[in-house]
């Protein structure tokens, strides 16, 4: 860098702003998308051509650090975890104060605020059972809450602000069967919601970090005694909030790991069993979308309907698993 370009260590300056700015363009980063912004940016400042593999985890780290430092007056950070399927590190600028609820506000109507929070609960709650975790669904079960339900007494309660419409409000009634796949690929698109290969919707890397204390509030029981089955569950290794990866054999113990963290893990212990009840560590019990497609009831749905129509198979194994008194569902054989 010449001399008269020089700024001060820790200095934030246009280089910083600019990185700022695809940061907030993009919403999440990782190191490799990082590459090529700050190889413009620094082929900019040094008035040579630099190549995006010169630039280093380190430089990639002094600008994520200058940029939190930069905007938390105004309730934002940089947050990370690893990524649930990819072996990388997902960087999010996510807001600290904000209702989640809020934010959606000023890119969608109230209707699809309200059909989006039906989605979140139907994947907290009615697809999250000690049976079956599958913390997800496909477009099929989405349709299944575009209506709003009907409220029971006293619960017709404005999700905005916690109070109950006035006669001249109307509350939001749901949306046209049309209008779900759109409202589901632009969350996709926002970079709340990831969809998979075989279609199913799970929240992203940059929701679970966002709306973590939210989503522990809304579906954990504050008064659950130590051990209870609760839906918001955290990585034994890396504390992080799984939505996908694998679960101790055992239904009533708690332990689940990320497929990234598992290996890592077990290497330190001497056998390969649940840290806490001892079982035996299957690797074939599953949190998300392979705790419904790894059963059998899921595979004999594939091959008798084909593709196009095993989602709605999936549908139907939840709903049965959820609704059951008592056994054991297909997933949880040994």
């Amino acid at each position: 860098m010449d001399e008269d370009q020089d700024e001060l260590p820790g200095q934030y300056n246009d280089g910083n702003r600019a990185f700022l700015q695809a940061f907030l363009a993009r919403g999440t980063m990782t190191f490799q998308e990082s590459q090529p912004i700050l190889a413009a940016i620094f082929t900019a400042q040094e008035n040579e051509e630099i190549e995006p593999d010169q630039i280093t985890q380190e430089d990639f780290d002094s600008y994520v650090s200058a940029v939190s430092a930069a905007v938390s007056p105004f309730d934002l950070e940089i947050r990370s975890a690893m990524h649930q399927t990819r072996k990388e590190r997902v960087y999010a600028l996510v807001n600290t104060t904000s209702d989640p609820m809020t934010q959606l506000a000023t890119l969608h109507s109230a209707d699809e605020i309200a059909f989006v929070k039906r989605v979140i609960d139907a994947m907290f709650e009615r697809y999250n059972t000690p049976r079956m975790e599958a913390l997800c669904l496909d477009e099929m079960q989405a349709n299944k809450l575009r209506a709003r339900p009907a409220p029971e007494h006293g619960d017709d309660v404005d999700m905005e602000n916690g109070e109950a419409p006035t006669p001249t409000q109307q509350a939001p009634k749901g949306l046209k069967s049309s209008e779900v796949e759109t409202v589901m690929h632009s969350m996709v698109d926002e970079g709340w919601f990831e969809r998979s290969r075989d279609g199913f919707y799970c929240l992203s890397v940059r929701a679970l970090l966002e709306l973590r204390s939210w989503l522990v509030e809304s579906y954990n029981d504050p008064d659950a005694e130590d051990g209870e089955w609760q839906r918001v569950k955290f990585c034994e290794a890396c504390k992080d909030v799984v939505t996908i990866g694998q679960r101790c054999a055992e239904r009533d113990c708690l332990v689940r790991l990320h497929d990234n963290c598992a290996d890592a893990f077990f290497r330190t212990r001497r056998r390969r069993d649940c840290p806490k009840c001892s079982k035996e560590w299957t690797d074939r019990h599953f949190v998300g979308e392979r705790a419904v497609t790894e059963t059998d009831a899921y595979q004999r749905g594939r091959r008798r309907s084909g593709k196009s129509a095993r989602h709605s198979n999936m549908a139907e194994e939840i709903m049965h698993n959820d609704e059951e008194e008592g056994g054991e569902d297909e997933g949880d054989e040994e």
